[in-house]
């Protein structure tokens, strides 16, 4: 019976020349740290074995690694599972790979996240910044390299960047304008840092709205949180110690929203009779609780299938990226129980 043959290895070809595997790894590679008359011999050696096929050659031909970098804060969001989900598809479909990581919601982990895309030569990075980011210097090495960089939902400025997100203000504008319409006067927000656009422009958006109203807008009713489950359940224990009491609670993600209302609920407080509540993200969770939770929906999987087909196309097309400085995203409200009242 005929026998495959056998795959060549990076070790076959340090045997063969007498050098170590390390040294073969990045002439195939093409990084730093061997000569360049050696790295060609070891390129020419690996395609005369029959190396050609492997990646690694295929690499050094085409410059391209065929993979995208994925940097996310937390990979436990549903949220964030979309967004994944609708990059998969298109980077699948482009025969690319997703390389993906969270950050943890740290800077420290960003830096180091991006750190490792950048020496595994991915072609793009697609990432969503964490909670407590302030600049983006450790992005330099991809930007001096015209490497593209999208940023997705947690965004930053930057004039070769394109952002993709949804009007933030408005959809808290909106959400806290139906509130309003439902009679509450006392609304407070629990929300997070200014650090990252979204809770920026969420508080805004509901400050605006209560202005417009001739509402004030209270700092005593300004909560300012990680937006945790556990977040949520101090925020709850605040709310009830607070005189006089808010008569809605719009916090700016569904798990601290929901786990707020919880804390209320156990002491007896009726929702939405005594105090309405919305969320946002349209989290599963929102429809488990009682009563449902009113929020905020807009769709990850749309976000994700964006982002990667903006990136694919700049790396296939070329396709001059500042061309799509910055998409707007469709988001909805959602009513359900938790905030209407009569």
């Amino acid at each position: 019976m005929h026998k495959p043959a056998k795959e060549i290895t990076i070790y076959d070809i340090a045997a063969k020349l007498n050098l170590s595997a390390a040294t073969v790894s990045r002439s195939l590679n093409d990084m730093p740290g061997v000569n360049a008359k050696t790295k060609k011999k070891i390129v020419e050696t690996a395609r005369a074995m029959g190396y050609s096929s492997n990646a690694f050659a295929s690499n050094l031909r085409t410059k391209r690694s065929n993979t995208i970098g994925v940097i996310v804060p937390r990979l436990n969001s549903t949220f964030m599972s979309d967004v994944i989900a609708g990059m998969e598809k298109i980077a699948n479909e482009a025969n690319y790979n997703l390389i993906i990581s969270q950050s943890l919601e740290t800077m420290k982990k960003e830096i180091s996240n991006s750190k490792t895309m950048y020496n595994n030569r991915v072609d793009g990075l697609l990432i969503s910044l964490a909670y407590d980011t302030d600049n983006i210097d450790h992005l330099e090495n991809f930007l001096s390299r015209n490497i593209p960089v999208i940023f997705f939902d947690r965004i930053y400025e930057h004039r070769t960047c394109p952002n993709i997100h949804i009007d933030n203000f408005k959809a808290a504008y909106d959400i806290t304008r139906h509130l309003i319409d439902q009679g509450c006067k006392r609304i407070a927000h629990i929300g997070a840092t200014g650090l990252r656009n979204v809770y920026a422009e969420r508080y805004n958006g509901y400050k605006k709205a209560l202005l417009d109203s001739g509402l004030p807008a209270d700092d005593d009713l300004l909560i300012i949180n990680d937006l945790s489950a556990k977040a949520g359940q101090e925020a709850g224990e605040h709310i009830l110690k607070m005189q006089p009491m808010p008569d809605a609670v719009f916090a700016a993600n569904d798990i601290c929203a929901i786990n707020c209302m919880l804390v209320l609920k156990r002491a007896g407080i009726k929702i939405p009779e005594q105090v309405a509540f919305a969320g946002f993200n349209n989290d599963p969770a929102a429809c488990i609780i009682e009563p449902n939770l009113t929020t905020v929906n807009y769709k990850g999987y749309e976000m994700g299938e964006v982002a990667a087909k903006i990136l694919i196309d700049h790396l296939t097309q070329n396709d001059n990226l500042r061309l799509t400085h910055s998409l707007i995203l469709r988001h909805e409200l959602l009513v359900r129980g938790s905030s209407v009242r009569g």
